[in-house]
């Protein structure tokens, strides 16, 4: 029997994963959106939307503030791909180091105690990638175990720490410290008058977010109960990377809230069958933007307004990519929800990805 459109993988054996501890970041830069929208309408002179158009857009993205690498100012001119790369590896160190020590510390680790660490980030290239690049500076052992993961885009918080939950599961007792990393807004291209680059333009923001996760009987932490994901043939156009002379373009398709609409309920339906009964207290799904998460409240079949702390997220720091999903996890959890949480996210593929917390303190 194939299997269904978003379906998990069967329970596996032996010790589940916990979520020991998390942790969030974000770069020292605060873009106000209003003051944002009025640079963007400057830099592309009416190229794209008209300016009342453009501001209307950066109004109704539901964004207020968003944190970037670089001051304002900074990103009005056009930078090559090589400096923009540069500024990638150089606040991506500092933003990775940050939310490791964070969450490490939470979860009463050490660095050296690490046994493998997942890294995922889609937005700039770094080969030594970034957790070998700051391996001396964390005090990492020499044998940690390296997975960076590129190419997940948005769907990257939530898949991410399916990976990570995978390996912590094959080493028992054994820590695995997952980092996400995004630096969005070295997208943002003045020299690039596309729809597509402006809306990017008025949505994207950057940060980073870490997770501790051990396969041990004795330690507490939500269980990763189950985890899956449904690609969709023949989508490649909807969401992704397009490099050009001047490194990377955004591939954003605006058709994508109306084939969420359209197709996501089948996948993440096809997810939650694979555990009967199982109830959910509350999703946590990546904010993409004000559009995705109407229509995932349609296909969730939740009430008008239910993902709030996912608009909140998006009105403080805007879409930070992969990222964004644990600044909801630690919204939602800060709010006193004890009861099983379903953690959901869209990336390029075109994918959804889905991860099943279980309950605070389950056995």
């Amino acid at each position: 029997m194939s299997p269904q459109p978003g379906s998990s993988q069967p329970e596996r054996p032996g010790l589940r994963a916990r979520l020991l501890a998390y942790a969030t970041a974000v770069p020292p830069f605060e873009a106000d959106q209003d003051v944002a929208a009025a640079r963007t309408a400057e830099a592309f002179g009416g190229k794209v939307f008209r300016t009342s158009d453009l501001l209307e857009l950066f109004a109704n993205t539901g964004i207020r503030t968003r944190r970037t690498v670089r001051p304002m100012d900074w990103y009005v001119a056009p930078r090559p791909w090589p400096e923009r790369n540069a500024v990638y590896a150089e606040a991506a160190d500092a933003l990775f180091m940050e939310a490791a020590q964070a969450a490490l510390a939470k979860a009463g680790l050490s660095p050296g105690e690490v046994a493998a660490v997942v890294t995922v980030s889609s937005t700039g290239v770094a080969t030594p990638s970034l957790e070998a690049r700051v391996l001396p500076r964390m005090g990492f052992s020499n044998t940690v175990r390296r997975t960076p993961v590129f190419g997940l885009g948005c769907g990257g918080g939530v898949a991410g720490l399916s990976i990570a939950a995978r390996l912590a599961e094959a080493e028992p007792g054994r820590p695995v410290l997952l980092v996400v990393v995004e630096l969005c807004s070295l997208s943002c291209r003045p020299d690039e008058a596309t729809k597509a680059n402006v809306v990017a333009t008025a949505l994207f923001g950057d940060g980073a977010a870490a997770a501790v996760l051990i396969a041990d009987a004795s330690a507490r932490g939500r269980v990763v109960e189950r985890s899956g994901e449904h690609t969709w043939p023949d989508t490649l156009d909807i969401m992704g990377w397009r490099v050009d002379e001047g490194g990377l373009g955004v591939v954003l398709a605006s058709s994508l809230p109306a084939f969420v609409t359209r197709e996501m309920g089948q996948a993440a339906h096809g997810y939650l069958a694979g555990a009967p009964g199982t109830e959910v207290a509350r999703f946590v799904c990546h904010p993409g933007g004000a559009k995705v998460l109407t229509a995932l409240e349609t296909v969730l079949d939740l009430p008008d307004g239910a993902l709030d702390q996912e608009r909140a997220v998006l009105s403080d720091f805007g879409n930070m990519s992969a990222p964004t999903v644990f600044f909801v996890l630690d919204r939602v959890l800060s709010a006193g929800e004890t009861g099983r949480l379903v953690m959901a996210s869209l990336g390029p593929g075109f994918s959804a990805h889905f991860l099943t917390l279980g309950p605070a303190d389950a056995p």
